[in-house]
């Protein structure tokens, strides 16, 4: 039987309670210790996590001798600095929700510190895990002989909201580019497989949170937007960002064409988000069209409804877990998604924040 394997959690607000919820599907694993300082969300995750110590800080949760590693599920705003504290006194493997950060300045630190810690970074990147989209990963080549261009379409619900409404201003978020977006250049960068050279993006708040205010202020974050971004070796993507089409089938769709063919991906929003009166929430599908014969194939990829009722990202954050508990274990030598990766995806998202508020292209 394998060593259990003893968590220690860093926030345990909406996605840190998806985490909890992953991690108790997981054979051989607790999670022992948790700082959580709001009150709503620490009486959330004490019934997730029955067995778990809370604690009042992180220095505190880092004096816990109970723990083989730990995950970042805080505040956006909050990652860079926790990272630090974390390199600085106890270097325990780690899974870090994106993004890394949101504040270009901690840039050169992160790497300063990444450069000397001891044990795996992983970043949490859960579009990759989805079992249409991994398929995708896994079939791109072979369908379209090279990816040529990528698009990314995601319509979708606007933010909901959290505890005292941090994702409603870029200064906490790093701005929807990086906040929602990161996951998507992450895809682009994995798919291409070359480097990004420029982005050009258009974007605005044209809908949501215009009639919200927060001590005085209203929210500043994009709800649309499209963002193209140039690759080596002549190849190209695109984003589509809605944030107000929350009525749609599918959630995302990814296309990848190639000289040979075109392989999709669609796939379903939330479970819980489909209206019961709909029947069953749709299942999602992978579409291969080869150029020649012309013969569309399509075949439904469901995922199983124990990892549906555990998380809003169809499963993915189940399969993130069982990467990152073979990395703890030995059984890899390298997180699925590295710091270098994760940090490219903010890179990106900070670069297509400039470009849609200067109206230009920006070079990486």
């Amino acid at each position: 039987m394998s060593k259990v394997i003893r968590y220690g959690m860093i926030g345990c607000g909406m996605m840190g309670q998806e985490h909890l919820k992953n991690i108790a599907l997981l054979p051989s694993t607790t999670v022992a210790v948790i700082f959580e300082p709001d009150d709503g969300m620490r009486k959330i995750a004490s019934s997730l996590a029955p067995h778990a110590k809370f604690v009042g800080s992180l220095d505190a949760l880092l004096d816990e001798d109970a723990m083989d590693c730990l995950v970042i599920t805080s505040p956006n705003f909050c990652h860079a600095s926790q990272i630090i504290e974390i390199a600085a006194k106890r270097p325990l493997p780690l899974l870090v929700e994106k993004p890394l950060l949101t504040d270009p300045a901690d840039i050169p630190r992160l790497q300063d510190v990444v450069g000397d810690y001891p044990a795996p970074i992983g970043v949490a990147m859960e579009y990759r895990y989805m079992p249409p989209i991994a398929a995708l990963l896994q079939e791109a080549e072979a369908a379209t002989g090279g990816v040529k261009m990528l698009t990314i379409r995601e319509h979708r619900f606007p933010f909901l909201h959290k505890v005292d409404n941090w994702n409603r201003f870029s200064a906490k978020t790093g701005g929807t580019l990086v906040e929602k977006c990161c996951h998507f250049f992450d895809l682009m960068r994995l798919i291409m497989g070359t480097k990004p050279i420029r982005v050009m993006a258009s974007a605005a708040q044209s809908v949501n949170h215009l009639d919200e205010k927060y001590e005085g202020a209203v929210p500043d974050i994009i709800d649309n937007g499209y963002v193209m971004v140039d690759f080596e070796d002549d190849k190209r993507a695109m984003l589509e960002l809605c944030m107000f089409a929350e009525g749609a089938k599918y959630q995302e769709v990814i296309s990848a064409v190639g000289a040979v063919g075109k392989i999709e991906a669609f796939v379903p929003g939330p479970t819980r988000f489909w209206p019961d009166d709909l029947g069953a929430a749709p299942t999602p599908v992978l579409e291969v069209s080869p150029r020649a014969p012309k013969r569309p194939i399509t075949r439904e990829i469901p995922v199983p409804p124990a990892l549906l009722a555990a998380g809003d990202h169809n499963g993915s954050t189940f399969y993130q877990h069982q990467g990152f508990l073979d990395l703890i274990r030995g059984k890899r030598t390298k997180p699925d998604v590295s710091f270098e990766d994760g940090l490219w995806a903010v890179k990106i998202g900070i670069a297509a924040q400039r470009s849609a508020h200067l109206g230009q292209a920006v070079d990486l």
